[in-house]
């Protein structure tokens, strides 16, 4: 269960958003961007992205998040209508001190499966009923998913919410992530084209 708390005014470089602040029921905060109309004809594109710090903050090029994070952004503004959902659930649920140990794991060899797996951890412990929970509080009904990741497709199968079309997000790999990105895509099933 959440609870919204607050809705305010965020201009950013993309634009004019509502951000809109959730609690879940531990009181961990999650937001939402939203741009546009939620309620007119248009079908609102929507992006679910989890917490990186590294890559949303400081441009780490260990993963695509940052990338996915300002492209996503860019589309949504682009549409005029729209959502990004930010879940506060870094390192793919694991938490930040985790992931950390995680990275230092990977850099011995392990991929980032493996690393959680090592660590007592689910190769992905995200809950996305949250997102599905915040767009059901703005009433959205249908929606273009932007997505690589076929669990979050999965999620909307079990939802009153009809995904009418996935976006795929095609970004530049660097050295530092094709192992991610080919741990993501062979193991994971990640829609990636490499």
């Amino acid at each position: 269960m959440i609870s919204k708390i607050v809705t305010t005014r965020l201009p950013t470089d993309y634009g004019q958003f509502d951000l809109h602040l959730y609690q879940d029921k531990s009181a961990k905060e999650h937001l939402a961007l939203s741009m546009g109309e939620q309620d007119s004809a248009k079908i609102p594109i929507v992006r679910i992205h989890s917490e990186c710090l590294t890559g949303d903050l400081f441009t780490s090029r260990r993963c695509d998040c940052g990338q996915q994070l300002h492209a996503s952004l860019k589309m949504i503004s682009e549409s005029g209508c729209g959502v990004l959902i930010y879940l506060r659930q870094e390192g793919r649920g694991i938490g930040l001190i985790n992931k950390l140990h995680a990275y230092n794991l990977q850099d011995e060899g392990l991929d980032t499966i493996e690393a959680n797996l090592k660590l007592g951890f689910e190769s992905d412990q995200r809950d996305y009923n949250i997102a599905l929970q915040i767009l059901l509080d703005l009433q959205i009904k249908e929606l273009k998913l932007i997505t690589n990741n076929p669990e979050k497709l999965k999620q909307f199968s079990q939802s009153p919410i009809k995904v009418v079309e996935r976006i795929a997000l095609n970004l530049k790999s660097y050295n530092d992530n094709i192992d991610y990105l080919k741990t993501k895509r062979d193991r994971m099933g990640h829609l990636l084209d490499l």
